[in-house]
Protein backbone atom coordinates (compact mmCIF):
# COMPACT_ATOMS: atom_id res chain seq x y z
CA UNK A 1 0.00 0.00 0.00
CA UNK A 2 1.20 3.41 -0.98
CA UNK A 3 -0.79 6.67 -0.99
CA UNK A 4 0.52 9.84 -1.86
CA UNK A 5 -0.69 13.69 -1.06
CA UNK A 6 2.07 16.01 -2.90
CA UNK A 7 0.69 19.93 -2.96
CA UNK A 8 3.15 21.71 -5.83
CA UNK A 9 2.16 24.71 -4.79
CA UNK A 10 3.89 24.36 -0.75
CA UNK A 11 5.96 21.20 -1.36
CA UNK A 12 3.11 19.48 1.48
CA UNK A 13 3.85 16.12 1.09
CA UNK A 14 1.67 13.24 3.13
CA UNK A 15 2.00 9.18 2.16
CA UNK A 16 0.17 6.10 3.95
CA UNK A 17 2.83 3.01 3.03
CA UNK A 18 3.39 -0.67 4.13
CA UNK A 19 6.82 0.22 3.01
CA UNK A 20 6.60 -3.16 1.07
CA UNK A 21 7.66 -1.70 -1.99
CA UNK A 22 11.19 0.31 -3.09
CA UNK A 23 9.35 3.93 -3.47
CA UNK A 24 8.17 3.61 0.27
CA UNK A 25 11.38 2.20 1.34
CA UNK A 26 13.24 5.14 -0.49
CA UNK A 27 11.18 7.32 1.68
CA UNK A 28 13.26 6.30 4.43
CA UNK A 29 16.22 8.01 2.77
CA UNK A 30 15.27 11.43 2.31
CA UNK A 31 15.30 14.13 4.86
CA UNK A 32 12.97 16.24 6.43
CA UNK A 33 9.81 13.65 6.61
CA UNK A 34 8.56 12.78 9.78
CA UNK A 35 7.40 9.57 10.09
CA UNK A 36 4.97 7.71 12.52
CA UNK A 37 5.04 3.76 12.01
CA UNK A 38 2.09 1.56 13.94
CA UNK A 39 2.60 -2.39 13.69
CA UNK A 40 -0.70 -4.04 13.49
CA UNK A 41 0.13 -7.90 13.10
CA UNK A 42 3.14 -9.84 14.79
CA UNK A 43 5.94 -7.75 15.62
CA UNK A 44 8.98 -6.18 13.58
CA UNK A 45 12.27 -5.17 14.21
CA UNK A 46 13.69 -2.14 13.29
CA UNK A 47 17.02 -0.77 12.93
CA UNK A 48 16.79 3.03 14.81
CA UNK A 49 20.02 5.42 14.47
CA UNK A 50 21.96 2.09 14.52
CA UNK A 51 19.91 -0.07 17.40
CA UNK A 52 17.27 -2.88 16.73
CA UNK A 53 13.66 -1.64 18.25
CA UNK A 54 11.84 -4.47 18.06
CA UNK A 55 7.71 -2.86 17.50
CA UNK A 56 5.50 -5.42 18.61
CA UNK A 57 1.29 -5.52 17.49
CA UNK A 58 -0.51 -2.58 18.40
CA UNK A 59 2.71 -0.68 19.27
CA UNK A 60 3.37 3.15 17.65
CA UNK A 61 6.65 4.62 17.19
CA UNK A 62 7.44 8.06 16.41
CA UNK A 63 10.64 9.33 14.58
CA UNK A 64 11.48 12.76 13.55
CA UNK A 65 13.55 14.04 10.75
CA UNK A 66 16.72 13.48 12.96
CA UNK A 67 15.74 10.13 13.46
CA UNK A 68 17.45 7.25 11.03
CA UNK A 69 15.02 4.68 10.63
CA UNK A 70 15.80 1.50 8.63
CA UNK A 71 12.54 -1.44 7.92
CA UNK A 72 13.07 -4.28 6.31
CA UNK A 73 11.26 -4.79 2.82
CA UNK A 74 9.55 -8.16 3.91
CA UNK A 75 8.19 -6.87 6.63
CA UNK A 76 4.73 -7.98 7.78
CA UNK A 77 2.16 -5.66 9.29
CA UNK A 78 3.71 -2.21 8.90
CA UNK A 79 1.49 1.29 8.30
CA UNK A 80 3.70 4.03 8.14
CA UNK A 81 2.04 7.57 8.07
CA UNK A 82 4.87 9.93 6.68
CA UNK A 83 4.87 13.52 6.45
CA UNK A 84 7.41 17.05 5.67
CA UNK A 85 7.42 20.58 7.73
CA UNK A 86 5.77 21.69 5.12
CA UNK A 87 2.31 19.17 4.97
CA UNK A 88 2.07 19.58 8.77
CA UNK A 89 4.44 21.89 10.79
CA UNK A 90 4.03 20.31 14.24
CA UNK A 91 6.39 23.54 15.59
CA UNK A 92 3.68 25.91 14.85
CA UNK A 93 0.57 23.58 15.84
CA UNK A 94 2.29 22.79 18.82
CA UNK A 95 -0.05 24.86 20.71
CA UNK A 96 -3.22 23.03 19.76
CA UNK A 97 -1.58 19.48 19.63
CA UNK A 98 1.46 19.59 22.27
CA UNK A 99 3.07 16.94 20.34
CA UNK A 100 6.18 18.69 20.29
CA UNK A 101 8.28 17.85 23.22
CA UNK A 102 6.06 15.18 24.09
CA UNK A 103 6.02 12.72 20.75
CA UNK A 104 8.56 14.63 18.79
CA UNK A 105 12.03 15.44 19.77
CA UNK A 106 15.40 14.16 19.28
CA UNK A 107 15.99 12.24 22.35
CA UNK A 108 18.38 8.47 22.12
CA UNK A 109 15.15 6.91 22.43
CA UNK A 110 12.30 7.80 19.65
CA UNK A 111 8.85 7.39 21.85
CA UNK A 112 6.39 3.93 21.56
CA UNK A 113 3.11 4.17 22.80
CA UNK A 114 0.93 1.34 23.15
CA UNK A 115 -2.65 0.93 22.14
CA UNK A 116 -5.32 -0.66 23.95
CA UNK A 117 -8.24 -2.17 21.99
CA UNK A 118 -9.93 0.95 22.20
CA UNK A 119 -7.32 2.92 21.15
CA UNK A 120 -6.52 -0.09 18.18
CA UNK A 121 -10.28 0.87 16.70
CA UNK A 122 -9.68 4.48 17.31
CA UNK A 123 -6.63 4.55 15.03
CA UNK A 124 -8.52 1.92 12.37
CA UNK A 125 -11.15 4.39 11.85
CA UNK A 126 -9.07 7.18 11.44
CA UNK A 127 -6.85 4.60 8.92
CA UNK A 128 -10.60 4.22 7.26
CA UNK A 129 -10.79 7.81 6.50
CA UNK A 130 -7.04 8.54 5.28
CA UNK A 131 -8.07 5.79 2.77
CA UNK A 132 -11.56 7.68 2.06
CA UNK A 133 -10.02 10.58 1.80
CA UNK A 134 -7.29 9.90 -0.64
CA UNK A 135 -10.34 9.03 -2.91
CA UNK A 136 -11.23 12.23 -2.89
CA UNK A 137 -9.65 14.73 -5.04
CA UNK A 138 -10.59 18.13 -4.59
CA UNK A 139 -9.23 21.60 -3.27
CA UNK A 140 -9.81 20.54 -0.11
CA UNK A 141 -8.53 16.93 0.47
CA UNK A 142 -4.82 18.07 1.95
CA UNK A 143 -7.05 20.29 4.53
CA UNK A 144 -9.15 17.14 5.39
CA UNK A 145 -5.94 14.58 5.32
CA UNK A 146 -4.24 17.64 7.69
CA UNK A 147 -6.97 17.36 10.11
CA UNK A 148 -7.30 13.80 10.31
CA UNK A 149 -3.25 13.61 11.02
CA UNK A 150 -3.95 16.49 14.20
CA UNK A 151 -6.63 13.84 15.70
CA UNK A 152 -4.12 11.05 15.39
CA UNK A 153 -1.55 13.04 17.13
CA UNK A 154 -3.52 14.61 19.30
CA UNK A 155 -5.08 10.74 20.86
CA UNK A 156 -1.08 10.02 20.74
CA UNK A 157 -0.28 12.76 22.58
CA UNK A 158 -3.05 12.16 25.08
CA UNK A 159 -1.51 8.22 25.57
CA UNK A 160 1.48 8.90 25.83
CA UNK A 161 1.13 11.40 28.99
CA UNK A 162 -0.95 8.88 30.28
CA UNK A 163 2.36 5.75 30.01
CA UNK A 164 5.05 8.59 31.02
CA UNK A 165 2.78 9.45 34.28
CA UNK A 166 1.94 12.71 33.38
CA UNK A 167 -2.06 12.46 32.71
CA UNK A 168 -2.26 14.21 36.15
CA UNK A 169 -0.21 16.81 35.60
CA UNK A 170 -1.25 20.64 35.28
CA UNK A 171 -1.11 22.32 31.56
CA UNK A 172 1.33 24.71 33.19
CA UNK A 173 3.27 21.56 34.40
CA UNK A 174 3.24 19.21 31.51
CA UNK A 175 4.54 22.67 29.68
CA UNK A 176 7.28 23.05 31.63
CA UNK A 177 8.40 19.63 30.14
CA UNK A 178 7.69 19.95 26.96
CA UNK A 179 9.43 23.16 26.87
CA UNK A 180 12.51 22.05 28.18
CA UNK A 181 12.60 19.35 25.55
CA UNK A 182 12.24 21.71 23.09
CA UNK A 183 15.32 23.49 24.27
CA UNK A 184 17.08 20.87 24.55
CA UNK A 185 16.69 20.15 20.89
CA UNK A 186 17.52 23.49 20.00
CA UNK A 187 20.62 24.49 21.95
CA UNK A 188 22.29 21.06 22.73
CA UNK A 189 25.16 21.61 20.45
CA UNK A 190 26.14 24.44 22.32
CA UNK A 191 24.38 24.43 25.56
CA UNK A 192 25.75 21.39 28.33
CA UNK A 193 24.30 22.42 31.67
CA UNK A 194 21.08 22.69 32.99
CA UNK A 195 21.57 26.21 34.78
CA UNK A 196 21.79 26.99 30.68
CA UNK A 197 18.08 25.61 30.43
CA UNK A 198 17.16 26.72 33.69
CA UNK A 199 17.93 30.94 32.90
CA UNK A 200 16.13 29.98 29.46
CA UNK A 201 13.18 28.77 31.38
CA UNK A 202 13.18 31.82 33.86
CA UNK A 203 14.04 29.03 37.17
CA UNK A 204 16.91 27.85 39.06
CA UNK A 205 18.71 24.86 38.37
CA UNK A 206 17.86 22.90 41.94
CA UNK A 207 14.12 23.88 41.47
CA UNK A 208 13.87 22.48 37.41
CA UNK A 209 15.60 19.31 38.68
CA UNK A 210 13.39 19.24 41.83
CA UNK A 211 10.55 19.47 40.04
CA UNK A 212 11.53 16.65 37.19
CA UNK A 213 12.26 14.22 40.27
CA UNK A 214 9.21 14.90 41.66
CA UNK A 215 7.22 13.90 38.75
CA UNK A 216 9.34 10.96 37.91
CA UNK A 217 10.87 12.50 34.94
CA UNK A 218 14.37 11.29 33.63
CA UNK A 219 16.47 14.52 35.09
CA UNK A 220 17.29 17.22 33.17
CA UNK A 221 20.61 16.47 32.89
CA UNK A 222 20.14 12.78 32.08
CA UNK A 223 17.94 14.10 29.56
CA UNK A 224 20.87 16.82 27.98
CA UNK A 225 23.44 14.26 28.25
CA UNK A 226 21.81 11.66 26.29
CA UNK A 227 20.61 14.34 23.36
CA UNK A 228 24.62 14.88 23.05
CA UNK A 229 25.22 11.15 23.24
CA UNK A 230 22.67 10.11 20.76
CA UNK A 231 23.81 13.04 18.06
CA UNK A 232 27.08 11.84 18.45
CA UNK A 233 26.37 7.85 17.58
CA UNK A 234 24.57 9.09 14.46
CA UNK A 235 27.19 11.50 13.33
CA UNK A 236 29.50 8.49 14.10
CA UNK A 237 27.72 5.69 12.51
CA UNK A 238 26.33 7.38 9.41
CA UNK A 239 28.91 10.45 8.53
CA UNK A 240 32.45 10.46 7.50
CA UNK A 241 33.27 12.85 10.15
CA UNK A 242 36.04 12.34 12.61
CA UNK A 243 35.59 12.51 16.41
CA UNK A 244 37.28 15.64 16.19
CA UNK A 245 35.39 17.20 13.90
CA UNK A 246 31.93 15.71 15.76
CA UNK A 247 33.75 16.86 19.30
CA UNK A 248 33.65 20.21 17.90
CA UNK A 249 30.22 20.45 16.28
CA UNK A 250 29.04 19.38 19.24
CA UNK A 251 30.42 22.19 21.56
CA UNK A 252 33.39 20.79 22.74
CA UNK A 253 36.68 22.76 22.26
CA UNK A 254 38.39 19.77 23.20
CA UNK A 255 38.08 16.75 21.69
CA UNK A 256 39.78 14.69 25.11
CA UNK A 257 36.42 16.00 27.17
CA UNK A 258 34.28 15.07 23.80
CA UNK A 259 35.78 11.22 24.39
CA UNK A 260 35.88 11.24 27.96
CA UNK A 261 32.12 12.28 28.22
CA UNK A 262 31.15 9.82 25.03
CA UNK A 263 32.90 6.92 27.04
CA UNK A 264 30.92 7.84 30.41
CA UNK A 265 27.46 7.83 28.41
CA UNK A 266 28.08 4.49 26.02
CA UNK A 267 30.61 3.02 27.71
CA UNK A 268 33.27 3.21 25.09
CA UNK A 269 35.13 5.64 23.05
CA UNK A 270 34.03 7.21 19.76
CA UNK A 271 36.31 5.11 17.63
CA UNK A 272 35.78 2.13 19.26
CA UNK A 273 31.81 2.49 19.06
CA UNK A 274 32.51 3.08 15.54
CA UNK A 275 34.43 0.13 14.99
CA UNK A 276 32.26 -1.79 16.97
CA UNK A 277 29.36 -1.00 14.62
Amino acid sequence: MKLDYHNIKDEGRFTITSFQCGPSLQLLKEKGLYKIVWCTEGEERLIVDGYEVTLKKNQVLFCTPVNIINIPKDNYGLIAFVFNREFYCIQHSDSEVSCMGTLFFGSSNAPIINLTDKDQRSFNATLTLFQEEFDTRDHIQGEMLRTLLKRMLITSTRLIKIENNQADLSIKQVDLIRKFNILVEQNFKEKHQVADYAELLFKSPKTLSNFFKKHNVKSPLKIINERIAAEAKRLLLYSDKSAEEIAYELGYNEASHFSKFFKTQVGTSPLAFRKQS
